[in-house]
């Protein structure tokens, strides 16, 4: 009989920032049991045309749903949670998180009319939870957000510690602090594989506290001579934390602009992380405080165009605006491919006289993720056998692997999403591999790739778009000239010629040299005027549209 293994199988997060999936598997190969740990979201950028939100394909586990045991989340980052209500449906599996995660996945699906209700069991941070065959506990680590946590998962065959986000802050203003002698004890109990967090791994030292952070946010709205605008991560509650904080001691109110901001805001105060803290104001309070008075609390740190801060920046927004004097602080880092975004709202509000103030300039963002110096604490903590870098692009999980090979960890095992990995018991290594692909989320469809129409979107962006109809009888005689419609396409030629004239001399050309006969065929005559507008097209402007053609057969 085989014995059973502990197995790791990522479907997102590796080599990749966002979408984290990550499954665990005990079991012989053919009756695993499976438990999976977060289920995130990236968000559509230029690459997917009018998608909102990139997933992991969960197909391989949808398969097995009845061995998965349950989802564990360990925080409530987009990039963590953000996939649950869309994807639970297909899974119906039990969800564990702690009460902070547990509030916030409820107050957005309630801000989502017909979003259905994922029950969640809300979990104790450092309480054992069993799950089918898996062990799972719970224990606090500083981040960027309220309650995150590392999850020691155990089985019978071995232990692993997935660190999820994390860093080492002693004065994390909000949640809790790593605990060094609670690692230290899960090291000496044994680690089999840590499943270990790269995204801050290039930059040498230690991550900036969010205590220092508070302090430079003091002294900036302290010595601010009017309005002040304050942009965080949403979900950063310790960043809302310190900026009310500031405000207060500079004689400032809060304003909150922005439903996600709201939306935190509100949950943090039922479960007392703003405790001490003054209420804020509504957005409609803005106009009515003086302007030395004033902290808009706002959301758009990543440039999101229908955020409020772009549309501060644009002159768009219906209640809040600033004019010049007034600063806005970025307290927060541009995502790698939300640079375009970030620099357009920024030059937005300098063109209106409006200073900016970035993680450049000062102390205002510290990341939530560890850099090299936290890592290699971490590994002097737990003492792992193996280690799998995650939660990183190829430069950072590589980063990582060296780092860990230097320290004198025996196993180092670099991997892609879908590349199985045992765990426990004997060497960690890659022993299989399962479909990771990508699900994307439409409007209010969630799709693969190909069934999204993505591909053609980004030629009709590159392209444009020609219609052409045409209408024939039975017999193949031509009811009417073609009738084309252009979208996309310049208007003439370098000659001055329009290219609609250009279109229709081309369908009229192609249709008329079909042998009437052959015109009865509608699938023959519509392939053979898209081919020929096309090319004439290609003659004329030097790309292919896309080229669509309606027959009509009277």
């Amino acid at each position: 009989m085989t014995a059973p293994e502990f197995v790791f199988l990522p479907l997102g997060g590796v080599g990749e920032i966002g979408m984290n999936l990550a499954l665990y598997g005990f079991g012989p190969p053919r009756d695993r049991q499976w438990l999976m740990v977060d289920c995130g979201v990236a968000f559509g950028d230029e690459s997917v045309p009018g998608i909102d939100l990139v997933m992991a394909d969960i197909r391989f586990i949808e398969e097995e749903r009845g061995s998965l045991a349950g989802i564990v989340l360990t925080h409530a980052h987009e990039d963590h949670y953000g996939a649950v209500g869309y994807l639970w449906p297909r899974l119906r599996a039990p969800v564990y998180a702690t009460a902070f995660t547990a509030a916030l996945m409820q107050a957005k699906q309630l801000s989502e009319p017909g979003a259905p209700p994922v029950p969640v069991e809300t979990v104790e941070p450092g309480r054992a939870l069993s799950i089918g065959p898996f062990t799972v506990e719970y224990v606090p680590v500083a981040h960027s957000i309220p309650e995150a946590h590392s999850l020691v998962i155990s089985t019978e065959a071995g232990t692993a510690l997935h660190t999820g986000d994390w860093k080492i802050d002693d004065d994390p203003v909000v949640g809790a602090v790593t605990d060094a002698d609670k690692f230290r004890a899960i090291g000496r109990e044994g680690v089999d594989a840590l499943i270990c967090d790269s995204t801050n791994v290039l930059r040498e030292g230690f991550s900036a506290s969010e205590g220092e952070v508070g302090k430079t946010l003091e002294t900036l709205i302290a010595k601010a001579p009017a309005r002040v605008a304050l942009t965080t991560f949403s979900s950063n509650v310790a960043r809302i934390r310190s900026g009310a904080v500031a405000a207060a001691k500079a004689g400032r109110e809060v304003v909150v602009v922005g439903r996600a901001i709201a939306r935190v805001v509100g949950v943090a105060r039922e479960l007392g992380l703003l405790d001490g803290i003054a209420p804020f104001h509504d957005e409609e309070a803005f106009a009515t405080l003086p302007r030395n008075k004033v902290v808009a609390l706002c959301t758009g740190s990543q440039g999101e165009a229908r955020a409020a801060l772009a549309r501060i920046a644009s002159g768009d927004h219906p209640r809040v605006g600033l004019t010049g004097g007034d600063q806005v602080i970025f307290s927060s880092r541009t995502i790698p491919g939300n640079e375009r975004a970030v620099n357009g709202v920024i030059n937005g509000l300098i063109t209106q006289g409006i200073g900016v103030i970035t993680d450049r300039d000062h102390l205002v963002h510290a990341s939530g993720h560890p850099r090299r110096g936290e890592v290699e604490q971490m590994y002097d903590w737990v003492q792992p056998r193996a280690l799998v870098p995650v939660h990183g692009y190829p430069v950072h999980m590589a980063a990582q692997a060296e780092l860990a090979r230097r320290f004198g960890i025996g196993q180092v095992v670099t991997i892609r999403n879908g590349e199985m990995v045992r765990l426990a018991p004997g060497p960690a290594e890659v022993i299989d591999e399962a479909f990771a692909g990508r699900l994307l989320k439409d409007g209010r469809i969630v799709l693969t790739p190909e069934e999204s129409g993505v591909a053609e979107r980004r030629r009709l962006a590159f392209a444009g778009v020609v219609l052409v109809s045409v209408a024939l009888t039975r017999k193949g005689d031509i009811a009417e000239d073609p009738q084309c419609a252009l979208a996309g396409l310049p208007e003439a030629d370098e000659t001055g010629t329009p290219l609609g004239v250009i279109v229709e001399d081309a369908a009229i050309g192609a249709l008329e040299s079909i042998p009437r006969p052959r015109r009865r065929d509608a699938e023959l005559v519509a392939e053979a005027l898209r081919r020929a507008v096309r090319a004439e097209v290609n003659r004329a402007w030097g790309k292919k549209p896309v080229c669509k053609v309606l027959v009509t057969v009277l």
